[in-house]
């Protein structure tokens, strides 16, 4: 049997016989050089970083266009260091799942350090310390979902932890931001030497969520006589502390067990997937597609690990921010939560399967070709349309990425407008366009309010995704039936909502558009599909 460690991967020749690809660089030196003078440090230590940005640092390390590797961090559930990083000695195996079929397999080992952001735990804490210490450092990047970045509940209250960090200061924060920003601290007592902070999650302008929340800490404290005074000029800075923008986009699903007993099958033991105490699902093997794409806006104050060398896109801010307009509001998002809402209703339990149906995979194209493409906002740096046909022939109908249409229908009242709207009102501004030439985007209006009946189209109920405007949006469906018709009065106050859909649909001209559609997805058992096909085929 092989063994996910040091000592197992010294039989280099049984991995590569069982058709993985290894390491090519003398990890111990790395690790030395790595441990004097770290570059790049990262906090979040989940499936995305393991999949992408490991791959990245080990790209470089494999060509040798860099001999540092990567110090990783978790903050919030330390049992993913406890579990997962160090009983492999920080390897991982990544596993590329490909729409053709084929499986690439890979042993990284791109992490030569794992600490735990914890201040009660002096020798780790007291490790970052010296790490953001280091002038050598260029960069701290994070995957801690866009939630990681926020100092207040759901209400807008302030979180505890948080408050109380504000009043304790920086010795001994308890929040994820607070140790953040207590490690930038040291960084400024020790040299005030200029460093990068890099959100890499998957939101909006993210490096302006994690400067805002750094930026709150070092200002509160200093405020309180808690920090020098020095320090809210340091994080303001951004030619000493950058908060750059960024666009990720790959998908790495939670360890499936296909891809277990793959590795299994190899002679690989010790391989179990673990649900930590959190309820993360974490594995020493991560399955993620082939397709990614990072866009980083390039300020970095005190230099950068040369990732374009590994397929990283380094431009301007403005870029970034058009790339990830092209994504959300075109090219993929859309096309997402349109096969998220049909696929509910006609009982589809895998976005993948539904790209086999003619009906949706014409929908999915028209409203990206044909709908979308005419007023997408075009970054330069990548073709819109080379983007879509990615989406719609390579990176959806793979089988092996096991997405849900329940998973991606969550929170939809909060996509719409983003994922649609904006298109509506670039056609509504538009001097060669018309609205009224719009088919499909109304469709899925309709099919949305359709789904919100919470019944499918061969009559069955299903439970609807979790939703935070689900109780008051459901009200204007929830005495309706099928084989009822409803006049555009029924659902006036929803059709205004500009929140919800970007625009106000009487407006824009479209109310008595969506209704039609409306009426005709509830004609009866199997209208959903009928009408579907009727403006597709």
């Amino acid at each position: 049997m092989m063994k996910l460690t040091r000592e197992g991967l010294k039989d280099r020749e049984k991995w590569i016989a069982a058709g993985y690809s290894l390491p090519e660089f003398d990890r111990e030196k790395v690790m030395e050089n790595t441990k004097k003078a770290p570059e790049w440090i990262h906090f979040g230590v989940g499936n995305i970083f393991r999949a992408y940005q490991c791959n990245l640092a080990q790209k470089l390390l494999d060509c040798g266009k860099s001999d540092k590797g990567i110090t990783a961090v978790e903050g919030y559930d330390y049992e993913i260091i406890e579990k997962l990083n160090r009983p492999y000695d920080d390897y991982s195996i990544l596993v590329t799942l490909k729409s053709d079929g084929t499986v690439e397999k890979k042993v990284v080992g791109s992490i030569m350090e794992s600490l735990t952001l914890d201040s009660e735990n002096e020798s780790e804490f007291s490790r970052l310390k010296e790490i953001f210490a280091s002038e050598s450092l260029k960069m701290a990047s994070f995957t801690i979902t866009e939630k990681g970045y926020s100092l207040t509940d759901g209400k807008g209250r302030m979180l505890d932890a948080v408050a109380a960090d504000l009043e304790n200061g920086p010795s001994k924060p308890v929040s994820y931001i607070g140790k953040v920003s207590s490690l930038l601290y040291t960084r400024y007592k020790s040299s005030a030497t200029p460093i990068a902070m890099v959100s890499m999650d998957n939101c909006s302008h993210n490096g302006d969520k994690l400067s805002a929340a750094v930026k709150a800490f070092a200002e509160g404290w200093c405020e309180r006589g808690l920090a020098d005074k020095g320090f809210a000029d340091y994080v303001s800075n951004p030619s000493k502390v950058s908060f750059p923008w960024t666009m990720i986009d790959k998908i790495t699903p939670r360890p499936d067990p296909s891809v277990y007993e793959i590795l299994c099958a190899d002679g690989v033991s010790g391989l179990e997937q673990t649900v930590t105490s959190k309820n993360t699902y974490i594995a020493p093997f991560v399955n993620a597609e082939e397709c990614e794409y990072l866009v980083i806006e390039d300020s970095f104050p005190n230099g950068r690990p040369p990732l374009d060398a590994a397929g990283v896109i380094f431009t301007d801010r403005e870029t970034v921010d058009k790339v990830e307009k092209m994504k959300v509001c075109t090219c993929l998002n859309p096309l997402h939560t349109t096969l998220a809402v049909f696929g509910c209703l006609l009982g589809y339990k895998l976005i993948s399967e539904e790209m086999k149906n003619k009906a949706l995979l014409k929908l999915v194209e028209g409203i990206g070709f044909n709908e979308g493409l005419p007023v997408v906002v075009d970054p330069g740096i990548i073709s819109p349309e080379k983007f879509i046909k990615e989406v719609l022939y390579v990176r959806i109908p793979n089988p092996f990425m096991p997405d849900t249409p329940q998973r991606i229908a969550t929170d939809t009242s909060q996509k719409l407008a983003v994922r649609f709207g904006e298109t509506t009102k670039a056609y509504i501004e538009s001097d060669s366009l018309k609205v009224s030439s719009l088919k499909l985007i109304p469709l899925v209006f309709a099919g949305w309010i359709r789904y919100l009946m919470g019944i499918d189209d061969k009559g069955v109920p299903f439970e609807l995704s979790p939703d935070p405007l689900l109780p008051g949006v459901a009200e204007y469906v929830r005495d309706i039936k099928l084989g009822d018709r409803v006049d555009s009065s029924k659902f006036e106050a929803l059709y205004k909502n500009k929140k919800i859909f970007g625009v106000d649909l009487f407006e824009a001209g479209l109310a008595e558009k969506v209704t039609e559609y409306f009426n005709e997805l509830i004609a009866g058992p199997g209208a959903v599909l009928n009408t579907i096909q009727k403006y597709t085929l």
